[in-house]
């Protein structure tokens, strides 16, 4: 019993804490002398809050891992370091707040705490300036609510503390306004809140007076801190891409053996792009918003009024351009604002004539869109100014037609086009692109001579008028499957068909070869399809999509057999085409558009003096490792009398006989020469 009482538990806390964890019912006493022992610091605590107490934070450790053991005690810690952190936090010394913050931690990882009460209260810790204490508290909240919603989504306590996030959001103190705001937005990136209300809780920050949050949640939904991987220009460590695995099957043997190896290649590639870049539906935050309307049209306003930096504005220009591309709303004001930036010196104008194609769509009136149209054609197509900036102009025509086909003129089509035959080739291949946009839309708006050969597609093209839309209650194309069929009932093998549906596995939907290798069936089934009437070929199309359910090979046939439609000639015409490459990005443009769609040059522009004088200086820093290096036999042998004359002065070694002197002597010198050597010879015979 002695030693019992002459033990060093009182004073060794992590000896006691080890005991108590194993036998909690034996060591109950010592547990109530340092909980007695505790509640005496933390009164003389409040008395000084801000001073440093090493005791306090050695026992709060103590407490948080051992009050588990003892029910009774367990409340009442809990509470207490709650209350403390609350009323304190704003004048407690940095490194014990710290360790209370930490304590509370460690009970809510053992599901001693409400998660919603301790985060509450964190959200609230969020004001104070440690920036250390904030990381740490960013980071237990963002892990607290993924492990929250882990095995289900736990809607009670989601529902719960984004209501608290929300007046969070609008918190006096920015800091902790920002952070709350960081908070929601890794959650919805996490997949963990991915709702509708969290994305239209950010949006009431973009009207916030705090550029920082401002900022942030702009980028939320432009997407910017997302992996900036553009899809058109892809890095050298990405290996061969679709085009290139085709192009050198084009430059090499046509065999069988070739044929295989560019099928497998194809698998391999398509399968470790899957691999690597897995598909996910992106800008889905725009699309959850509930108002874009009312949001777009506060968005603008906020635009005109803004004093922010031009970075800024330009931020704001884009999300409103998205919104009113992709909901297809009617925001008239925002397009002559945007009109006054269409100038080839303004800053970053190809970002703004991005952001007026974005904001184009077919519901836009054409005398609107016609305007937008009009400025970039005066301001950037005209032949003062440089072939880029003539080129930037075409292409974003090129772009905002596609998407508002009337608002393009006759007139001003044929002017662009005669752009055709520029001397610069930039300008030539945008105005060709320009051409051919038109050839599928409506060749009739283009001369006769641009029309190019009349092809199925060119006949059936037709600009739509101002509201009208197509409704068809079949699949476009589907009758090419009742007619492919009676040649396989026949006995005849499908071969060509195989062949293009390999061509229409190009990857990253760059562009589509189309190749004629079964031509005979192939023709046989493009003459039966001529040869049925329009009002046949519906009728066949409608039965085929509601007799059944068609699958996916099926749905390739059909849209191969619409491909082809580009390069068939029209009925009555002669085909003489035999390789043709369709671009897809022209029937299947995206939402959004990308910076290189306005700023693609077809010819590199030349380098400055600076720009070639760089590149050269830049490969000249290794070539001393190409150098062959003289090494002495013996490092500390002195130099010979060769290598000193090398470190010697010109004028010093001039008149030595070692130096090197010309043999053959200058036409003055011999001048001289010959006067002296007569003058010395006449005095000779003088005497």
């Amino acid at each position: 019993m002695s030693g019992r009482n002459n033990n060093k538990l009182p004073t060794n806390l992590p000896q006691l804490q080890n005991l108590i964890k194993r036998d909690p019912a034996s060591y109950i006493e010592e547990f109530i002398q340092q909980h007695k022992h505790y509640q005496s610091i933390v009164e003389v605590f409040k008395l000084q809050p801000d001073k440093s107490n090493k005791e306090l934070a050695t026992l709060v450790m103590f407490m948080a891992q051992v009050s588990y053991a003892i029910s009774p005690f367990q409340v009442t810690c809990t509470q207490q370091l709650k209350s403390v952190l609350s009323s304190q936090h704003t004048v407690m010394d940095s490194d014990l707040r710290m360790t209370f913050c930490k304590a509370l931690i460690l009970l809510r990882n053992k599901d001693l705490i409400s998660p919603t009460v301790l985060l509450e209260l964190f959200f609230e810790l969020l004001r104070c300036h440690d920036k250390l204490l904030r990381k740490t508290l960013y980071t237990h909240i963002v892990a607290d609510i993924k492990n929250i919603n882990a095995k289900h989504k736990n809607n009670k306590v989601n529902t719960t503390l984004q209501n608290f996030m929300y007046t969070m959001l609008r918190d006096s103190n920015a800091t902790a306004a920002k952070m709350s705001l960081d908070v929601m937005i890794e959650l919805y990136r996490r997949n963990i809140w991915n709702d509708a209300k969290t994305v239209n809780v950010i949006t009431t920050t973009c009207f916030s007076k705090v550029t920082k949050i401002l900022v942030a949640a702009l980028q939320f939904f432009l997407g910017k801190d997302e992996v900036k991987n553009d899809s058109d220009s892809e890095s050298e460590d990405d290996g061969p891409t679709a085009r290139d695995l085709m192009v050198r099957y084009a430059t090499s043997k046509k065999n069988t053996k070739s044929k295989k190896k560019l099928e497998k290649a194809m698998k391999v590639l398509k399968k470790h792009k899957k691999k690597k870049r897995p598909e996910v539906y992106n800008f889905s935050a725009i699309h959850l918003i509930h108002d874009p309307q009312e949001f777009a049209e506060k968005l603008l306003k906020e635009l005109e009024n803004s004093k922010e930096r031009f970075e800024v504005k330009i931020m704001l220009m884009d999300l409103i351009s998205r919104l009113v591309g992709i909901h297809e709303l009617f925001l008239f004001n925002f397009y002559p604002f945007i009109q006054r930036f269409l100038q080839p010196h303004q800053r970053d104008v190809t970002k703004i004539l991005l952001f007026a194609a974005q904001a184009t769509h077919h519901l836009v009136p054409p005398e609107i869109a016609q305007s937008v149209l009009m400025t970039v054609a005066n301001n950037f197509v005209t032949d003062r100014n440089s072939g880029e900036v003539m080129t930037v102009g075409i292409n974003a025509i090129k772009e905002l037609t596609a998407r508002c086909p009337l608002a393009m003129t006759e007139d001003l089509l044929q002017d662009l086009a005669q752009y055709k035959t520029h001397k610069d080739k930039n300008v030539c291949m945008s105005a060709r692109a320009l051409i051919q946009l038109f050839r599928t839309l409506d060749p009739n708006m283009l001369q006769k001579r641009f029309r190019g050969k009349p092809t199925e597609a060119s006949t059936e093209a037709k600009i739509q008028a101002y509201g009208e839309s197509v409704a068809k209650d079949y699949i476009p194309g589907a009758e090419v499957l009742e007619v492919e069929n009676k040649p396989k009932e026949e006995g005849e093998e499908d071969d060509g068909w195989e062949s293009a549906s390999l061509s229409d596995d190009g990857e990253d939907g760059e562009w589509i070869d189309v190749h004629h290798s079964s031509d005979e069936e192939q023709k046989e089934v493009v003459k039966k399809l001529q040869a049925i009437p329009e009002d046949e070929r519906k009728a066949k199309a409608t039965a085929v999509s509601a007799s059944r359910l068609l699958s996916q090979e099926e749905f390739k046939k059909i849209r191969i057999a619409q491909i082809s439609k580009e390069i068939n000639a029209a009925p009555g015409k002669s085909d003489k085409r035999k390789h043709v490459e369709i671009d897809s990005d022209e029937e299947s443009r995206g939402e959004l558009l990308s910076l290189r769609d306005i700023e693609f040059l077809h010819k590199k522009p030349k380098s400055d003096k600076e720009t070639r004088l760089a590149t050269v200086l830049a490969g000249r820093t290794d070539r001393k490792e190409f150098v062959r290096k003289k090494v002495k036999m013996n490092p500390h042998a002195s130099t010979t009398n060769k290598e000193k004359k090398k470190n010697k002065s010109f004028m010093m070694m001039r008149y030595s006989q070692n130096v090197r002197t010309k043999n053959k002597r200058s036409f003055r010198d011999k001048q001289i020469a010959l006067r002296d050597a007569l003058i010395r010879k006449k005095k000779r015979l003088m005497k």
